[in-house]
């Protein structure tokens, strides 16, 4: 009777104590898990160590779900490889999900593309780029837009077509079909890449960043950040300085987004048409903003297949049966 009556609060205080440990480190483990891809599917950090002009600081990852679909505050930016489903047509995109440069719409607008793009036989990479604050973004205390102090999101960018492209062979994908796609702030960093890519925005840090970090070709979806608003012309914004070397680009947006203005789209049409770059645009009466590969009543919703003949056009990928 005495040493059962010894052992059952012994017995009691080790649950507690199991238990406690047990959530503690479940707590843990989901404050440095943050996003996760799909079973069978792994991320990737694309800096070997802490990554160039790092604003929240080594080793803190501060990263953060703040609802389903979205991620927030990418410290340790990451690719995740999804290869093709079935006959492999040698291209690859790199898909930049769209968020204001504040979050990441990483599943609206990022494995939900890649869903679509390996069923077409084409490699999809999804960067998970550094956000808040990496881009050109709109400030509340000034209204009014301004550029982040470092372009981290374009030097994710630049470090993820390079490492692509640097390991096309363990990829499978052809060195010369690697191509960006992106939406929203995406659709801005897919034009951000297309104009710098000539020289690193960091310090190059292994043979990977000796490579040509320039897309064979670019599709930007109701991009924003290309036209400054506040000037009321209908003029690029200058930071995008669009040369003959512009890769062949596709373009999609509605005219009543309420978010970016389809005047983004134009002013970058208009510049790369003068530049001699082919490009490939696409203007819908309705669809409003971030609509990603979800299906509406807007015809602008099926911009899917004009890609997929886009692509065939500019032979990167063949031509679909019946087309």
């Amino acid at each position: 009777m005495t040493r059962q009556r010894l052992s059952e609060p012994a017995s009691r205080q080790a649950l507690i104590l199991s238990l406690c440990l047990l959530f503690a480190s479940g707590s843990l483990f989901a404050q440095k898990s943050g996003w996760q891809p799909s079973p069978g599917h792994t991320q990737t950090p694309i800096w070997a160590g802490t990554a160039p002009d790092a604003q929240f600081g080594p080793p803190a990852n501060t990263e953060t779900v703040p609802e389903a679909g979205e991620v927030d505050n990418v410290s340790r930016p990451t690719i995740t490889v999804y290869s093709p489903n079935g006959k492999n047509t040698g291209a690859a995109v790199i898909v930049f999900p769209g968020g204001g440069y504040f979050v990441l719409a990483i599943d609206l607008e990022g494995t939900e593309v890649c869903d679509w793009l390996t069923s077409k036989g084409i490699t999809c990479v999804l960067l998970k780029y550094r956000v808040p604050n990496t881009g050109p973004h709109w400030d509340g205390r000034c209204k009014c837009q301004v550029n982040p102090k470092a372009p981290m999101a374009l030097e994710d960018a630049q470090r993820t077509v390079g490492l692509v492209r640097f390991h096309a062979a363990e990829y499978h994908v052809d060195p010369h079909k690697i191509g960006v796609l992106g939406f929203s702030a995406g659709g801005h960093l897919v034009t951000d890449i297309s104009t710098h890519f000539d020289k690193r925005a960091y310090p190059p840090v292994d043979a990977a960043d000796k490579v040509s970090c320039r897309p064979d070709f670019a599709v930007a979806l109701y991009p924003g950040h290309l036209w400054l608003s506040a000037y009321k012309k209908l003029e690029l914004n200058p930071d995008v300085p669009v040369t003959r070397r512009t890769p062949p680009t596709f373009l999609l947006q509605a005219e009543n987004d309420p978010v970016d203005s389809v005047n983004n789209s134009l002013v970058y049409y208009i510049a790369l048409k003068n530049a001699g770059v082919p490009v490939e645009m696409h203007l819908y009466a309705e669809g409003k903003h971030a609509f990603g590969l979800r299906r509406t009543k807007f015809p602008i919703t099926r911009w899917p297949s004009l890609v997929e003949t886009w692509l065939a056009t500019i032979r990167m990928i063949p031509e679909q049966d019946g087309r």
